[in-house]
């Protein structure tokens, strides 16, 4: 097993993943080494720690999501954190199972995320249109979603203006953030009223989680 598998398996055990959600996971890295192939997912370099830095880096959002949650994964690309979790949901009773939306508006990418779910066994349904369309729900598949995830699209700013027609005060954003995210916190600040948890990265050392809830312009 090489290194960076075994810490990404000592945060899935303190997790509580199961061992059918990893082969569904193992599934889901080798999909996405194959189709890395024919386009750029996601940066060459990170599949080298593939399992902690985009696996582990995506399921350490499990303990922040509840049951029968509806979850919009805004700008999914290659399934981080959004078809993770949906992969981690897989096999839970779908009377209590979180809802999982993935938006992700370039269509080479979601048409990866629906063969991904559909070999996975994920229950996710892919959006290919931008944020601001399904989550206002101007399309037929629109979203009302009661968690908003996102990893590495854009600044805390510009996430609450993409997601603005779904910011109610039950919403709950769970943003991946890495170096600066207090200057992002700062920036955001002058426009938008908000709580904000900082929840250190089990996965890297210069990275957090957002939590961020009560959103509201100033």
């Amino acid at each position: 097993m090489s290194s960076d598998r075994a810490r990404a398996e000592e945060l899935l055990a303190d997790l509580g993943v199961s061992r059918e959600t990893r082969d569904r996971l193992e599934v889901f890295v080798s999909l996405l080494v194959k189709w890395q192939k024919a386009q750029n997912l996601v940066g060459p370099a990170t599949l080298r720690d593939v399992w902690t830095r985009h696996i582990a880096d995506s399921l350490q959002l499990l303990p922040y999501i509840q049951e029968r949650t509806s979850i919009a994964d805004i700008g999914s690309g290659a399934g981080f954190p959004g078809l993770v979790l949906a992969i981690a949901f897989a096999d839970a009773d779908p009377a209590i199972r979180p809802a999982v939306h993935l938006i992700e508006s370039n269509r080479r990418k979601a048409t990866f995320l629906r063969s991904a779910a559909r070999e996975t066994g994920a229950r996710a349904v892919v959006h290919s249109d931008r944020v601001e369309t399904v989550l206002s729900g101007a399309d037929e598949g629109g979203v009302a979603p009661d968690i908003i995830t996102a990893r590495a699209l854009a600044s805390l700013q510009q996430l609450f203006e993409m997601t603005q027609a779904a910011l109610k005060n039950h919403v709950v954003c769970l943003f991946h953030k890495g170096r600066g995210f207090e200057m992002e916190l700062s920036e955001a600040r002058r426009y938008w009223n908000f709580e904000a948890d900082i929840i250190p990265s089990r996965v890297a050392e210069d990275s957090v989680i957002l939590r961020v809830s009560q959103i509201a312009q100033v």
